[in-house]
């Protein structure tokens, strides 16, 4: 069917309710709306399924998250009768809709005879990754779209190891979700009906009690200034609030103040633009009471509280926001310091981290005698790396981070985790005030001591049919015409993961990439700045990532300006 033919099926069809329909006839006179709404079906990326909530195939509503979970079950039940009565663990986060389509995933896995345990009230996605384990379960589902705007929701699939699912595993559910032509083959029964089964099932607070006594264990100190540290935290109206506050207070932080206008669950996220601990906007609110309180770090989670970012104090006495990578350089030499001093650093110890993350990581662990492995960009492929190790036995893993805030110690879970990250943060502020030092202070110490480097992020809308059309011309063109010098520095080095090779320009070799296919490219120079092109995996976006090393600030922003003003030539 083409997008019209879809429209008046969705108008027409008694399957669809009335609510549906009426939002449909609201549209009729816009056929570029209906265009956008039925022209294609929401798909699958690095961090699963997101959408605008609404009526329409490319909108994520009731019937689109009972087919795509009609399409899990259908694969699940390919894996064996047994892994349907381990069942499937559903968390949500405080999104609009977002514990209706929990529900809604639950009774439909019901009516395909797989069990199902949804959370009680809305949780963490690191938390659900954990409870998928510690219950033994093969699956589990999390709704929720991050730290997206508030039209947006979204469905994130785990499998048994407690990790996204990783493209081989995604493409064949995908597969199962395309061959469902018609809602009415999606099977789900009633919840009454499923208790009396057996089969929904409700998780209580025991789950939230192993998993902060699970993620104690990971702490490197015990804090002999954690009573005098003042922490000001933000859950941005999300999930972080019971479990961060209550990991704090349980590792001795007793000065800890929560933003109170943010405390509370609000699906339209009223105070603050985006709910997302990468924007300045989301510590507005904090600061003054950081202020007031004289508090040594602020932290701020993203609603499903997989991401935390922080601001410190500055030699000005103002509050900064650290970035993604400045916060996981900070953890990575905090983490590998003190299990150095401990007697407790590994021989065979690994830190993972994506390809669009700074080097500076890379750089410290080094120096540590611990080893850094890349990934594709996405938590999912790290969760997959640290499984493998577990497994094996080959490598000791230590901590993983991406640059977009998502940071991970232990193994009591396979994606990121906001309340790990934020006890961390707050251990390791304690730890430093212990020398007399700010965490700015050590930040600059780190500069010191490998270089200063530098990361920025550009990111160009490209919404609809015509904005795919444009993201293809930007990579095809990329890769016919790729530049061989960007800010007067020569490219050292292509590496195009849609084909799998890495190009050396200085000895015009070329060598195999191991990581899996996507449709990324990256630019190596000479100076060690580097280049990362690739579209966004859950927003219509491309974005192109910068990197630089320079001996000081003003060299690296210098540098930095001149090669996005480069590479822009190429993408405009």
């Amino acid at each position: 069917m083409d997008y019209m033919q879809k429209y008046n099926y969705w108008l027409k069809d008694d399957y669809f309710d009335e609510a549906v329909k009426k939002e449909l006839e609201e549209i009729e006179d816009d056929p570029e709306e209906i265009k956008e709404r039925f022209y294609k079906d929401l798909e699958f990326g690095t961090g699963g399924m997101r959408g605008i909530i609404g009526a329409g195939t490319n909108r994520i509503n009731d019937y689109i998250v009972r087919k795509a979970t009609q399409g899990f079950a259908n694969y699940i039940k390919k894996t064996g009768r047994q892994n349907c009565k381990r069942g499937v663990v559903i968390a949500y986060d405080s999104r609009y809709k977002s514990r209706e389509f929990a529900i809604q995933a639950a009774l439909v896995l019901n009516g395909n005879d797989i069990k199902s345990y949804i959370f009680e009230d809305i949780s963490p996605v690191p938390e659900l990754s954990f409870a998928v384990r510690e219950l033994n379960a093969v699956a589990g589902i999390v709704i929720t779209a991050s730290h997206n705007p508030p039209q947006y929701n979204g469905y994130k699939v785990y499998w048994e190891d407690g990790g996204q699912l990783v493209p081989t595993m995604a493409n064949q559910v995908i597969d199962e979700i395309a061959k469902i032509d018609n809602f009415e083959k999606v099977n789900m029964i009633q919840e009454e009906q499923a208790k009396e089964k057996g089969l929904f099932n409700y998780i209580g607070s025991e789950i939230d009690d192993r998993y902060i006594e699970r993620i104690k264990k990971i702490r490197l100190n015990h804090n002999k200034t954690g009573h005098r540290t003042k922490i000001v935290y933000t859950p941005l109206h999300g999930t972080g609030r019971k479990l961060v506050m209550r990991a704090l207070k349980e590792i001795g932080f007793d000065n800890v103040y929560i933003v109170p206008e943010q405390q509370q669950p609000d699906h339209n996220f009223s105070t603050v633009k985006y709910p997302n601990p990468e924007e300045p906007d989301a510590f507005r609110l904090a600061i003054p009471i950081a202020k007031q309180k004289q508090a040594d770090i602020i932290l701020a989670t993203d609603p499903d509280c997989d991401r935390m970012g922080m601001a410190v104090l500055d030699k000005s006495g103002d509050y900064k926001l650290l970035n993604g990578n400045q916060t996981g350089a900070l953890l990575i030499d905090y983490i590998l310091s003190s299990m150095k001093l401990k007697g407790c650093l590994p021989n065979n110890g690994v830190v993972i981290k994506t390809i669009v993350t700074s080097e500076l990581g890379r750089e410290i662990a080094s120096s540590y005698g611990v080893e850094t492995i890349d990934t594709l960009t996405g938590f999912k492929f790290i969760g997959e790396k640290i499984n493998q190790f577990e497994q094996t036995g080959e490598k000791k893993f230590i901590f993983g981070y991406e640059e977009s805030y998502g940071y991970l110690a232990g193994t009591h879970a396979r994606d990121k985790d906001g309340v790990v990250a934020s006890m961390l943060a707050a251990e390791m502020t304690a730890y430093y005030k212990s020398l007399g030092m700010t965490v700015y202070q050590a930040l600059k110490s780190i500069y010191q001591k490998y270089g200063y480097y530098m990361e920025e992020l550009e990111s160009v809308e490209l919404k609809g049919i015509e904005g795919q059309e444009k993201l293809d011309k930007i990579m095809d063109g990329l890769r016919k015409d790729a530049p061989k010098e960007l800010n007067g520095v020569k490219v050292k080095e292509i590496r195009d993961y849609l084909v799998g090779i890495k190009y050396d320009l200085i000895e015009e070799k070329r060598y195999d990439i191991t990581l899996p296919v996507s449709n990324v490219l990256y630019f190596a120079l000479q100076d060690y700045s580097w280049v990362c092109i690739r579209p966004s995996g859950t927003e219509p976006k491309v974005k192109i990532y910068f990197s630089v090393k320079g001996e000081d600030a003003n060299q690296a922003r210098d540098k930095i300006l001149g090669l996005k003003k480069s590479i822009m030539k190429y993408i405009k």
